[in-house]
């Protein structure tokens, strides 16, 4: 087979000229975007500026356009909001203010431009670059640039990235600060269940959304919130008591608090606004709960990023210079966007577009609905949503009322951990669905030819933290995970990462030294080095410690911390709740058509491979794979899936990092088109 692959060194942004901004509402991760792509515009040999202050930069021009360095975005990884700031423009409304910023770019030889921020400030761009050529020719009329000017400079291409903790932009499952802002609310609600416990008292809480409900959804589901209120999804009339009679039955049943979560922008069938403090009065009105109001406001835009927003946003800055590199004349403006856990590219307007239409047709489309289990919505009364115990264990009992499913123990964790589920088909005890580690899944497959008692549909869901599991690319605590170690010690950018995949010599720790040592001459006199516990039997942990504290004398000190069980502690994050309450309602969907499929002459009987699957996220979508398949895409002896998807991201540490090496960008997004689907 010809070998496809192609690499980034043969992609020069030689003579090239790139201009990012932020604009708009500020996200967490936006300034993790802002820095991945000034070093990859560094690194492919472009001159990267920053345009301060948004589209009003870009029109008063000055110090607002600045060549940025290589330096000048270290430390701000871990920063929230935008360092190089954000501000509504009515000047560039205007014909006259695209006309100065046109100049402004010029002058710099600026014709390739990032925008981070939401929908309006991307049309914003995209109008600037229709316009483009006819900019130019006035500026040449009037003589403020030359005719080699204008040609040299003719064409103005646009790549987005949507900043916007809502996640209101269609053609992405996730926006750059979502993830975070998500982090806000449950850290808040977690924190008001003890308090609402300890004096049986009902929090109302507000939660951003003017017109998408996705935060308060997705908060609902990771908080077992009791009731929440969307403005894609007005409530029935009548919902007032619909709602008081859920939260009587439950605190009847002893639960002693009650959560509602209400999206900013919630209105019922009629247009009426539906306020956190009119709940709030409701609730004391017909049930006389000791109620509480939490608005929750701009801390959800505040803190730090978390460790999804922060890959996520560098991935989409590289993705983001990529197609800015192998942009021609003809190419139309571009977003980059997240499709399960690949980046595309997508025509920026095309995304514009069905975004407008959903929201004045079916508004329900406005909210990108991919960590919501289709199960639980099936379960919503109506047009709301209720939702009663925790995370994937809750998903597990909404769907036993709707499926063939009559008892459920759930034992869960990573390794050889169970999740047994007797079930009734047609009054027959004898069926039994299992959902079990890989290893343990396969012996039990392999002994069903001698065990009839194992001819059951059997799916297991991946949870380790390590996110070792083939056949996904993510498994649950894997991302809480993450964020443990981002919160601990990753406060600047990783120098050098020795894990078990990639073997290194003294030759590489050498090279790490004396290229950390290099950087600490600079201004930036910081740096962190990564190690994985089985990476090297003889290059210990303390082996290294000590090379990098005896090489070090007189340029930089050492500090060695070993997080060890940390890793596993500690809450859940926003994205492993939903993730876990996703697959598990799937899995259980699954199990239910199994266990009609296989049923036979009074009972179960499943020995084909598609009857014992792992459920796994490979690339754009959730997918059942049979064990028996994975099989060969698994080193035993190690642990370890023998093809794993993260290691491509390797090359972009080390790049960030500023080393020289080899990137494959075959795999990097195509343009590709999206369809509005119309809903009867």
């Amino acid at each position: 087979m010809p070998d496809t692959k192609k690499f980034i060194e043969n992609l020069s942004g030689a003579g090239k000229s790139i201009g990012v901004l932020t604009s708009g509402g500020d996200a967490q991760g936006m300034n993790a975007a802002v820095r991945a792509v000034v070093r990859m515009g560094i690194y492919v040999g472009a001159k990267v500026y920053f345009v301060h202050e948004g589209y009003q930069g870009m029109v008063d021009g000055g110090d607002n356009i600045k060549e940025a360095s290589w330096e000048s975005v270290s430390s701000m990884l871990q920063v929230g909001g935008t360092v190089i700031g954000s501000a509504r423009c009515k000047d560039f409304r205007t014909h006259e203010g695209r006309l100065r910023a046109a100049l402004n770019l010029v002058q710099r030889g600026i014709t390739n431009l990032c925008v981070i921020g939401g929908d309006g400030s991307l049309t914003g761009a995209n109008l600037f670059r229709e316009e483009w050529s006819g900019l130019l020719d006035e500026l040449v009329q009037s003589g403020q640039i030359s005719e080699e000017a204008a040609q040299t400079h003719s064409a103005l291409h646009i790549v987005g990235m949507v900043g916007s903790i809502d996640n209101d932009f269609c053609g992405t499952d996730m926006t750059i600060g979502t993830d975070s802002a998500l982090h806000r609310i449950i850290e808040v609600v977690d924190a008001i269940m003890t308090t609402a416990q300890s004096h049986q008292r009902t929090f109302v809480l507000e939660v951003m959304g003017r017109h998408c409900g996705y935060l308060a959804l997705v908060s609902a589901l990771a908080c077992g919130a009791d009731w929440v209120l969307i403005p894609e999804m007005p409530p029935k009339d009548g919902w007032e008591e619909q709602m008081c009679h859920k939260l009587s039955e439950s605190r009847l049943r002893g639960s002693r608090l009650n959560i509602i979560i209400v999206a900013e922008g919630a209105t019922d069938r009629h247009g009426n606004p539906i306020s956190s403090n009119a709940v709030k009065d409701l609730v004391v009105r017909c049930l006389g709960f000791d109620t509480r109001v939490t608005i929750l406001g701009h801390v959800q835009r505040g803190g730090t990023p978390s460790a999804f927003d922060r890959i996520l946003a560098s991935r989409m800055g590289v993705e983001a210079v990529l197609a800015l590199l192998e942009a021609s004349p003809g190419t139309p403006a571009c977003v980059v966007s997240l499709c399960g856990n690949q980046a595309v590219r997508l025509p920026l307007m095309e995304c514009v577009q069905m975004l407008q239409a959903a929201r004045s047709k079916h508004a329900e489309l406005c909210v990108p609905m991919v960590m919501v289990p289709a199960t639980v919505s099936n379960n919503i009364p109506g047009s709301d949503l209720s939702i009663g115990a925790d995370t994937a264990l809750n998903a597990i009992t909404d769907v036993r009322r709707h499926t063939l499913v009559s008892e459920c123990v759930c034992v869960w964790g990573g390794g050889h951990v169970y999740l047994f589920v007797k079930s009734t088909v047609l009054s027959h005890p004898n069926a039994c669905a299992l959902l079990q580690a890989f290893e343990s899944l396969l012996q039990l497959v392999d002994a069903r030819s001698r065990y009839e008692e194992f001819c059951v549909p059997m799916c297991m869901l991946p949870a380790t933290i390590s996110n070792n599991v083939s056949g996904t690319d993510l498994s649950i605590g894997a991302d809480t995970s993450l964020n443990a170690i981002v919160e601990v010690r990753c406060t600047t950018l990783t120098d050098a990462a020795y894990i078990y995949e990639e073997p290194f010599d003294i030759r590489d720790l050498q090279s790490n030294v004396k290229h950390l040592t290099e950087k600490m001459k600079t201004s930036i006199q910081r740096g962190l080095v990564l190690r994985n516990e089985n990476c090297s039997e003889n290059y210990t942990t303390d082996f290294i410690y000590q090379l990098y504290s005896e090489e070090g004398k007189g340029v930089f000190d050492c500090r060695k911390n070993v997080l060890g069980h940390m890793q596993q502690g500690g809450a859940p994050s926003p994205f492993d709740r939903n993730f876990g309450t996703k697959i598990a309602a799937k899995a259980m969907q699954w199990i239910s058509k199994k266990l009609k499929e296989f049923y036979r002459e009074g009972h179960v009987f499943a020995n084909s491979e598609d009857s014992a699957c792992l459920l796994g996220m490979r690339r754009r979508a959730l997918v059942f794979q049979p064990v028996i398949q994975l099989k060969d895409e698994t080193d035993f002896v190690h642990r370890i899936p023998k093809e794993q998807w993260w290691l491509r991201l390797r090359p972009l540490m080390k790049i960030l990092a500023k080393y020289k090496t080899s990137y494959d960008v075959s795999d990097s997004g195509q343009l590709e088109h999206i369809v509005l689907l119309s809903i009867d």
